[in-house]
């Protein structure tokens, strides 16, 4: 492996560093230059004047959104923020309906064990949206990078609705995955750049909070379609409702974007690029052979840990071993592309390098991992253990957001109040080990299923503060031209880990579970094992207390106590990652300027 010293910085250059800007094709504006300003004002007014300007050192995009936080009034402040809570529940709501349907858009196909390698997918996907988000954001601007996310998502939904197969399913739920990733990418950005440092915590917490209504409102929504008319309406109706809630804040941007030019504050740099000289130049920016290298390699590394166990020899078939071994390979080649090759690298030591980023990262990696572990299985086994219908069981899974809604409104406070959140972590963490290693004993067959709630909760109070932590530690470790990349770093980080948790609990759940049905189910079962293995709708049919139930039960339990084994394992490792986070006073850092909550 390359010396960290031979790595090279990812966000090192700006956008147009490597093109000739031409001196006649710059826009020229009524504002006066910035030495004829300083000529005619007082030198105590030089330095208020400077801190009333846009950072000429930043790429375009952070140009271009200083300039609108600079412009735009209060009310255009105000409107965005509203429309993200909008869209935040737009999100949630469709979020709770495919959480809540999946396992019986698979059951449709007799496909309910491929629960994970859908999640795989998906995440892998989602994982590589981010950096290039990231470099999309601050190259063209927030507006236009928040539309493209919006315009895959629609798409992604359009394509789940009207899937024919689960193949088509699978390819229209990446869309659906990269958009939606990106548009919730989008708004942590952009309200990064409309808040204080101090008050980040409670921006976050504010646009989060409506899983609050979404955690009653979205299970008996999934409940309804499901029953009434069907789990495509599910996703159909999204594919309306999405593009009316993004329009009214892709305007604002953009009108406020129209001020801030009209002002003198962006000045527009053309350059003399034909077309195919712009397309290389955007493939080298966004570093299109390492996204290529990074997915391909995680998807083939990660998927044959899910299909092992329906491959014709198990382990020892050909494919489940070339996918193993070419993945790796892949994995291994993206490393040296970023090290070496790539003109603009993926990844970049010098955020690695920085303890805090690195300790947030980490314990996002973790907690994701801890997490997937047993999440994907968690509605099914309600469902099939403990007789809930659909909505009783969202409503269990959606603990919480009903709580972290709550809960974080309170840590945003404390922040604000306090300046440090390093303690936050000291409480969280351990109390999320202990939350989850309960579960390994309430999680089995006739166990109380408020004790189950009660697990939920403790690990919801856990799991809202190491969110919201980790955001804030990289933020405060980074200046306003990083911060679309660190959180862009945080998320690809976060998503590998949930990928590497589903791949986990997807080779427990097939190495697990159809052994312990050919165990527990009775005789007279023994003939549909592979029905009900890959079916909740035949799970459910057995009726309540019959043998075949009860067998299906205890199997439901043996799998899930060992995916949480795994997880609780895990995740004691995060308190080491604690230990690497600086514990920064957020209240004495200004990171951005203008109009601002």
């Amino acid at each position: 492996m390359p010396s960290l010293s031979k790595l090279r910085p990812t966000f090192r250059r700006t956008a147009t560093e490597d093109v000739t800007v031409a001196p006649e094709s710059i826009e020229v504006t009524e504002q006066p230059k910035h030495d004829e300003v300083e000529a005619q004002v007082e030198p105590d007014d030089i330095a208020e004047w400077k801190a009333q300007q846009p950072n000429e050192d930043a790429q375009r995009g952070v140009r271009m959104v200083e300039g609108i936080t600079l412009t735009w009034s209060k009310g255009s402040l105000i409107w965005i923020f509203i429309n993200m809570w909008l869209l935040y529940f737009v999100n949630g709501f469709q979020s709770s309906i495919l959480s809540n349907l999946t396992p019986y858009v698979t059951s449709e196909w007799e496909e309910h064990s491929l629960l994970t390698v859908i999640s795989i997918i998906s995440s892998c996907m989602s994982a590589a949206t981010y950096i290039p988000m990231a470099k999309i954001l601050d190259i063209w601007g927030r507006a236009e990078g928040f539309a493209l996310m919006i315009g895959f998502a629609t798409l992604g939904l359009v394509l789940m609705a009207c899937a024919s197969t689960l193949a088509i399913f699978c390819a229209a739920q990446v869309f659906y995955s990269i958009g939606f990733a990106g548009v919730i990418y989008s708004i942590d950005v952009i309200t990064s750049d409309a808040s204080h440092l101090r008050n980040r915590g409670l921006a976050f917490a504010f646009t989060s909070s409506p899983y609050i209504i979404i955690a009653f409102a979205g299970p008996k929504a999934s409940e309804g379609f499901y029953e009434n008319i069907g789990w495509r309406w599910g996703f159909g109706a999204f594919s309306i409702i999405l593009p009316c809630v993004a329009l009214p804040m892709f305007i604002v941007l953009k009108l406020n974007l129209r001020k801030a030019k009209r002002e003198g504050r962006v000045i527009k740099r053309e350059t003399q690029r034909t077309m195919l000289q712009s397309i290389w130049h955007y493939t080298k920016e966004l570093d299109a052979l390492g996204c290529f290298l990074f997915v391909a390699g995680l998807v083939v590394f990660l998927l044959p840990f899910s299909l092992a166990d329906s491959a014709p020899n198990g382990w020892s078939s050909g494919y489940i071993i070339a996918m193993i071994v070419v993945g790796f390979i892949i994995l291994i080649m993206f490393g040296c592309w970023e090290a070496f090759l790539a003109p603009y690298p993926f990844l970049t030591a010098n955020l690695l390098m920085n303890r805090t980023v690195a300790g947030a990262c980490l314990l996002s990696f973790n907690y994701q991992i801890a997490y997937y572990c047993w999440a994907s299985y968690f509605s099914s086994f309600l469902q099939v253990v403990n007789d809930l219908s659909i909505s009783e069981a969202g409503y269990v899974t959606s603990t919480f957001d009903v709580v972290s809604g709550v809960l974080l409104l309170g840590v945003g406070f404390l922040i604000r109040r306090f300046g440090y959140f390093k303690y936050l972590l000291w409480i969280g963490v351990p109390l999320y080990i202990f939350a989850q290693g309960l579960m390994i004993y309430f999680r089995r067959p006739n166990s109380y299923i408020g004790y189950l709630v009660m697990c939920q909760i403790f690990i919801s109070v856990g799991g809202s503060v190491m969110i919201i932590c980790q955001q804030l530690a990289v933020l405060a470790a980074a200046d306003h031209q990083h911060v679309a990349a660190v959180l862009a770093l945080l998320n690809v980080i976060g998503t590998i880990g949930g990928a590497v948790g589903n791949t986990i609990s997807g080779a427990i759940w097939t190495n697990t579970f159809s052994q312990a049905l050919t165990r527990y189910l009775p005789e007279d079962a023994q003939a549909s094992l592979e029905d009900i293995y890959g079916s909740l709708d035949v799970q459910l049919s057995y009726a309540w207390g019959s043998p075949a139930r009860i067998g299906i039960q205890q199997a439901y339990g043996y799998s899930q106590q060992k995916m949480l084994i795994a997880g609780t394992a895990i995740m004691s490792l995060s308190l080491v990652w604690v230990f690497m986070i600086r514990n920064i006073n957020v209240k004495n850092i200004e990171q951005v300027k203008g109009v601002l909550f």
